[in-house]
């Protein structure tokens, strides 16, 4: 029987169906770099998450992996951006990386909480399920000051690393059943941070009460679809307790029940939470052209960052400091917070750049040609081996005819003849005496013992 061939299952939401969908789309690298603890590394793995579809949720980093080696593997695979998580001695830290060229914005990570943290301090528990994660979520910019002359310059760039970390809104072509989650970046402007939050949208019925709403949606509750699948009714005495009145609790009128005035905005709120559907939405009854009343949800991570430090370059090669925030501590170079050289001073640090760059060059290709030589001699080694062996039969070959015809030639006068076999023999005799005492004397051979059987 034929083994079944199993089908590619690494694609998900959109790339599965359509792969030509996923160019120009920024793609991340979530990835912790060093000794890190395991609330740190649950951290990058909610990141993960965050950062579906679009990012490698599978990726498995070893101690020995260095950045280099994610910045050599990136190019072939797409990716745009790298996220490295690290602890230091300070606070834990993120370093948001543009590929392939820069810049590197450093943060400090000042306050995090877990997506386990989050929803365990919520009221609802909630579960998530894997199909929230097949579309990329919508993200939301709040508190950034607009573009203007007393703006920090440095403000401007975080806005577009952020920007560019998610693909790109478009209203035209965007599917409503897609916009399943939020990301939140707001800026603080007294504190000088950053927060990062994440949200799931979650879509109700408008104008019902709480009792009647859940048997619009059906019965989600754990306990009675675990159970029964429908509504435990056997605590009340009429269906109007169920439908009109708060469990326990009389109503606002003298008969005990709600008014449909007092129902209506204890459920569905101001009209502002109220929103009429421009198409048809995941959920039950969710058409389109209905009024739903539509809520976020966080369900994390959630995070609290500080921006440390702007470079040009990547880890490893940076070039000049585009921001720095303790540059009031870091000399007369860098002032209020911010880089502020003269034009003398910033063509002298790009003059020493060039330079540093051009001797990493000149390093790389003399060690190109060292290779390179080395390989020639190792193969003219291997060559002149070969040739030597044929001269050296060669040689012999002529060694032995050389003698013959100094054989039948005369003898020289200064030669002594040795006129007997005896003779000859003594002297064999002698030579192997000499060689033998030259040689050092072999150990006898062990006999193997072989056992009865």
């Amino acid at each position: 029987m034929a083994r079944r061939r199993k089908n590619r299952t690494h694609l998900k939401g959109g790339a599965a169906s359509n792969p030509g969908a996923t160019e120009g789309v920024p793609k991340s690298f979530v990835i912790k770099h060093g000794q890190v603890g395991t609330s740190l590394t649950q951290l990058v793995r909610d990141m993960r998450k965050v950062m579906e579809p679009y990012t490698a949720s599978r990726l498995k980093e070893r101690t020995r992996n260095k950045l280099k080696d994610f910045f050599t593997m990136a190019p072939a695979l797409g990716v745009t951006h790298l996220l490295a998580f690290t602890l230091t001695d300070v606070a834990p830290s993120l370093r948001i990386v543009r590929l392939s060229a820069g810049p590197t914005l450093s943060f400090r990570i000042e306050r995090y909480s877990l997506v386990k943290d989050v929803l365990n301090s919520s009221r609802r528990a909630r579960s998530i399920g894997s199909v929230e994660y097949l579309s990329p979520p919508l993200l939301v910019l709040a508190s950034f000051p607009q573009p203007g002359p007393g703006t920090p310059p440095h403000l401007p760039l975080l806005m577009k690393t952020f920007q560019t970390l998610f693909p790109p809104l478009s209203p035209q072509k965007l599917s409503l059943s897609s916009a399943r989650r939020v990301v939140l970046v707001s800026y603080i402007a007294d504190r000088g941070t950053v927060e990062f939050r994440h949200y799931l949208i979650t879509v109700k019925p408008y104008g019902v009460s709480k009792r009647v709403r859940r048997v619009l949606e059906g019965a989600t509750s754990k306990a009675s679809s675990a159970s029964k699948g429908y509504l435990d009714l056997g605590n009340e005495k009429d269906v109007a307790d169920f439908f009109l009145r708060k469990k326990g609790d009389p109503g606002p009128s003298s008969d005990g029940y709600e008014s449909a005035a007092s129902s209506a905005s204890s459920a569905g709120g101001d009209d502002g939470d109220a929103v009429s559907l421009a198409d048809d939405y995941v959920g039950r009854n969710n058409k389109k052209g209905q009024k739903r009343a539509v809520r976020l949800d966080e369900i994390g991570p959630r995070m609290e960052l500080r921006l440390i430090k702007i470079t040009e370059g990547l880890p490893g090669r940076e070039g000049g400091v585009i921001y720095h925030e303790f540059g009031a501590l870091c000399g007369p170079l860098l002032r209020d917070h911010l880089v502020k050289r003269t034009k003398a001073e910033v063509a002298a640090q790009k003059t020493e750049h060039a330079a540093k760059e051009k001797l990493r060059r000149q390093r790389r290709e003399e060690q190109e040609r060292n290779v390179q030589r080395k390989k020639a001699l190792t193969g003219d080694k291997k060559g002149g081996e070969d040739e030597d062996e044929g001269e050296g039969e060669g040689d012999e070959e002529r060694g032995s005819d050389a003698e013959e015809l100094e054989d039948d030639g005369d003898w020289d006068e200064d030669e002594e003849y040795s006129g007997g076999e005896g003779d000859d023999e003594e002297a064999g005799g002698s030579e192997e005496g000499e060689s033998s005492a030259d040689e050092a004397p072999h150990p006898p051979l062990k006999k193997s013992k072989r056992g009865k059987r």
